[in-house]
């Protein structure tokens, strides 16, 4: 009666402690696993030289040419050269 459901129950928990102890380690080791990296090989035509990638993946922006916009915001001014740069520093 009692002490054989009693032994039953006690049995179940501790198949259900060692499978929840089984769970929580395959799951701390699926977590170190290498993850699968799928990167499409780069579209690089040759001899067409695409903006090159900055820091943070973006196309670099830097040293754009001169632009005349009927918004001022949007015109963008000549850059001066280097060696006209270090003149102004110097002042």
């Amino acid at each position: 009666g009692m002490a054989a459901a009693n032994r039953i129950f006690k049995n179940f928990k501790n198949k259900m402690k060692l499978a929840i102890t089984l769970l929580a380690l395959v799951g701390a080791a699926s977590a170190f696993a290498p993850q699968a990296t799928y990167s499409r090989p780069s579209m690089r035509v040759f001899g067409e030289e695409p903006p090159e990638k900055g820091a943070g993946g973006m196309a670099d922006t830097r040293d754009p040419d001169a632009k005349d916009d009927a918004d001022p915001r949007k015109s963008i001014s000549a850059a001066p050269s280097f060696e006209e740069y270090l003149k102004s520093r110097a002042e």
